[in-house]
């Protein structure tokens, strides 16, 4: 069954289109401007896996340790936020990523935000 696109939501640091959200998952489309980042953050009950499309991307995020570490990711390679871990996306070129994860779209919290959210 043919079906339409759930959300569009504008960010100060690209969109993200969510394409389908159910009592089990969300899957969204996130294209992230060149040099721009989302929150440091974390979810209290949400978990989260992204794939890479197009572009560079820096992700920080907890290590085992609970310490911030980096990482670069290319298209083709994706990394996964579990519920409480600090994260942080940043792209080094204009980016496109795919996320799934639980549905819990407002579980957000954030520790550092450049847009003053």
């Amino acid at each position: 069954m043919k079906q339409e696109l759930v959300t569009f939501v504008e960010k100060p640091w690209g969109y993200e289109k969510w394409i389908a959200v159910t009592d089990s998952y969300a899957l969204k489309e996130i294209f992230l401007k060149k040099g721009c980042r989302c929150s440091l953050q974390y979810h209290e009950q949400k978990e989260e896996h992204s794939y890479l499309l197009k572009g560079k991307v820096k992700v920080e995020e907890d290590n085992e340790a609970g310490e911030l570490t980096a990482g670069i990711y290319e298209p083709g390679e994706c990394w996964h936020e579990k519920p409480l871990a600090r994260h942080r996306v940043t792209a080094l070129e204009d980016s496109l990523f795919i996320e799934v994860s639980t549905p819990h779209l407002d579980d957000v919290v954030r520790i550092q935000d450049d847009f003053g959210r």
